[in-house]
């Protein structure tokens, strides 16, 4: 690894604790503060923050790996995902924006669904915070995966006599950089980060393709129609029904993703989120592009220099270890620990507030003062972080597998839920504990039997469809039957 590389990494590390200092400093003197940033996030923060904390490193990793291999045919997931996303924008962030603050200013989603059914309140936050806390720790591991993975491609042998592996010592370090400046500064130093993130990804991920497919030896042209695989640019070839299913429904997570959806809650006014999303799916748009030209092309340049890549989800670090000026190659390695401490971050944020604000508030010490909230909160980061360290300490965990199946958990048990929340005035309290916990069981137990293998290829289905249906079904069930019965529940707007 050149000085210049890791230079360049330094820098971006100071980078980021910086920030968390800063925010320390701004606002982190109460729970509403640490946890929200004091509703008080301009649009562009607000906006790159939620695609940030969104794409983590599967944008630079796990898509990228799946088109090196399948072609074409897997950036379905990445339409999917698109579309999702701009239905989220516009049904779900008006409105949550709103309706957080109306029910008693909610600072948690489980928060919120308690205030808005509060027949069911304690229920429903209980649940609600360990789905949270179960998935997030999963998720959070998928991230930890991202930075083993590049520790150990990029920076192998580099610190020798630590008695650790080049992978374990990859998760060590960018756990510990993001718990620096997460733990420290709350949620404002977790979107100012990301915003910042954000940018570098967007960028790595248009400069990276264009000179893989241009440079030296490039893959542009009729390089791509050299790939040994069979419609290597088809978007159907070898795509069976369930497949295709399988892979636009990634779209549907985006409702119950507790760590993207707070970001709606806390921009600065509701007139302000039209503006955050003009933003927010600009970025996505050309970064899922750039992420979708990177595994092509990748591929295509592989296949063009003879290039060996055992574990395509690397391809990204191989190449801008190769293609580079070092003070760049710094740079890219920076975007794809950006795309991973952006998501972990926010992870550990989100667990943390749950773990804070549903369970010690509510069970331990209801009277706790807004400091000893704040510091519970950190305690609770790192609490997490050590939980998604152990799990991601398998060196062949991949990246997409697991953030596939933390992000269809949470798809499952909370986008039914907070959709019809927010929009239908017959749910009820009972109706909402019903879908919660039936998304949750379905896609758990689809997992466990396997249901979902190889999903990209049809040889099984997403969980996120079942789970998504069923959830939705007992919520519609329940709610109508107990309608008669629910007491003092809070209507939607």
């Amino acid at each position: 690894m050149n000085t210049a590389t890791l230079a360049s990494l330094a820098a971006y590390f100071i980078a980021m604790i910086a920030i968390g200092l800063y925010a320390w400093r701004k606002s982190t003197a109460d729970s509403e503060g640490y946890l929200l940033a004091g509703r008080n996030l301009p649009p562009s923060v607000a906006a790159l923050s939620a695609g940030a904390s969104d794409m983590s490193g599967w944008l630079l990793l796990g898509l990228p790996g799946a088109l090196y291999l399948a072609g074409l045919s897997a950036a379905w997931i990445g339409i999917g995902l698109f579309a999702g996303a701009v239905v989220n924008w516009i049904v779900v962030a008006p409105r949550l924006r709103a309706q957080t603050e109306q029910y008693g200013n909610a600072l948690t989603i489980p928060q919120f669904l308690a205030n808005r059914f509060p027949d069911q309140g304690t229920n429903l936050r209980v649940i609600s915070a360990v789905v949270i806390v179960v998935f997030f720790t999963v998720y959070t591991a998928a991230g930890l995966v991202g930075g083993g993975k590049l520790f150990e491609t990029a920076f192998a042998g580099m610190l020798p006599g630590t008695g650790l592996s080049d992978y374990m010592l990859g998760i060590l370090i960018t756990a510990g950089i993001v718990l620096a400046y997460t733990m420290v500064g709350g949620f404002l130093a977790v979107s100012l980060t990301d915003f910042v993130q954000g940018i570098i990804m967007m960028l790595a991920l248009v400069i990276m393709p264009l000179v893989v497919m241009f440079g030296d030896g490039g893959a542009a042209g009729a390089s791509l129609a050299e790939v040994p695989v069979e419609g290597f640019l088809s978007l159907t070839e070898g795509l069976t029904l369930l497949g295709f299913i399988s892979a636009v429904t990634w779209g549907l997570g985006y409702f119950g993703q507790p760590h993207i959806i707070v970001r709606f809650m806390a921009i600065d006014t509701v007139e302000k989120v039209a503006r955050a999303r003009t933003y927010g799916l600009s970025w996505m748009a050309v970064s899922l592009v750039g992420a979708v030209a990177m595994g092509l092309a990748g591929r295509a340049y592989a296949t063009r220099n003879g290039l060996v890549v055992d574990d395509p989800e690397t391809i990204f670090i191989i190449l801008a270890e190769m293609l580079f000026h070092p003070l760049v190659t710094g740079f890219l390695f920076a975007a794809l620990l950006a795309a991973i401490m952006s998501t972990i971050s926010s992870q550990l944020l989100v667990s943390s507030s749950s773990l804070t604000e549903d369970f010690y508030r509510l069970f331990v010490r209801r009277q706790a003062s807004e400091r000893e909230a704040v510091n519970i909160g950190r305690v609770f980061v790192a609490v997490v972080a050590i939980a998604a360290i152990v799990i991601a300490s398998d060196p062949d965990s991949q990246v997409l597998g697991l953030v596939a199946n933390a992000w269809a958990g949470f798809g499952a048990a909370f986008g039914p839920l907070i959709l019809l929340a927010l929009t239908w005035r017959g749910m009820t309290g009972a109706g909402a504990v019903a879908g919660l916990v039936t998304g949750a069981l379905v896609a758990g137990i689809w997992i466990a039997l396997g249901l979902n293998a190889d999903f990209h290829r049809g040889e099984g289905l997403y969980e996120i469809v079942p789970g998504f249906i069923a959830a939705w079904i007992a919520i519609v069930v329940v709610s109508k039957a107990t309608a008669g019965n629910a007491v003092g529940e809070a209507t939607a707007q």
